[in-house]
Parts: structure tokens; sequence; C-alpha cells
């Protein structure tokens, strides 16, 4: 953990919170509290990149861009590292990514996050108006499709080994949940 983190007085800012730069840990800032967790495994990885895999021809084709682990500012307060986010506009010179573009956002969850990716992300995504939601449950390689409706995620689908989702918005994509891993 980096030592600047260490005796740092709350709250947290978002100019102190990018002033930290890259880290082994990931760190993500919430409503001025650090949330720190261990750097994702490399089974996690392989599926992200699975999922990388599933999307990217799609993005590609609707002109979209896909970034693994990247900075999302929610808002002034909150920025989160979600796996993946799929989104209709960039900036190149930007930190962080807002939310209003942002078409989906992808989380596989670990033994450390999974509370989190199943409670907490979702309402901060929700509130942040991201339409999709995309959960992989590792152990199970499940694949839980979301969609926002009014203030709070939906499910669409879940998709288990053997099956397929055929994804029409915000991309058209297929994912095997199988294919994600080799």
């Amino acid at each position: 953990m980096p030592a600047s983190i260490l005796g740092h007085a709350l709250p947290w800012s978002e100019s102190d919170y990018l002033a930290l730069g890259e880290t082994a840990q990931r760190i993500e800032l919430l409503d001025g509290s650090l949330l720190i967790g261990p750097p994702p495994s490399v089974r996690h990885q392989v599926i992200v990149r699975g999922l990388t895999a599933a999307l990217e021809p799609g993005c590609a084709a609707a002109d979209r861009t896909l970034l693994p682990v990247i900075n999302l500012r929610l808002n002034g307060t909150r920025i989160l590292n979600p796996d993946l986010v799929v989104t209709a506009e960039l900036d190149l010179t930007a930190d962080c990514v807002p939310a209003d573009p942002v078409l989906l956002v992808g989380e596989v969850t670990a033994p450390h996050t999974a509370t989190i990716d199943r409670v907490l992300k979702p309402h901060l995504y929700a509130t942040a108006g991201i339409e999709w939601y995309l959960l992989v449950e590792q152990e199970s390689l499940s694949v839980n499709l979301y969609q926002l409706q009014g203030a709070h995620y939906v499910e669409r689908s879940t998709t288990r080994t053997g099956e397929v989702l055929e994804l029409a918005e915000p991309v058209k994509a297929t994912i095997r949940p199988e294919e994600l891993l080799p």
C-alpha cells in the first residue's frame, strides 16, 4: 500500500485520489474514503479478457470504445475501477471516464469483492444513470445482465455454462460463459 495513504486526513478529494497514480492495489474513491483491495487474480483477469474478446467486435461495429479497468467518475466524490466499461465517447486527455457516456459497466466477482459487486456497485452505477450492468460470478461463471429501470437495475438475463447470451444492446455480442476461461 502506498505510504501516502497512511495518515492521510479524511476526506479524500478527487485530486488526492488521482495524485496516488498507479498502484499495485485496486483503490477506489467513495464519498471521501478509499476502498482498497488486492489486485485481481489471474483467473479474474482471464475472465475479463474473455469478456473483452466477446464485446470488442460489437463495440468496433457500433463505434463504441471498450476499456478494461479504468477510472470511472460517477461524481466528484466517487471514482470506481470497474473491470470494463463500454462508452460512447472518450477523451484521451482525461484522468477519468465520466459516467454520462458510459453505456455498460462490467464487473467480475472475487472473494473479497463479491458483496461490493452484487450490492454496492450496482446501486452506485444505477445512481449515476449507467443503463447496463454486466456481472460475472467468477466461481459459477454465470453472466448476469441488468438494465436500469427508474433508479434501480432489473435483471434481464442470467446465462450459465452451456447457455448463450445474445446482446443486442448496447452493442451486439455473443457471450458463452464457458468461453470466458481457456
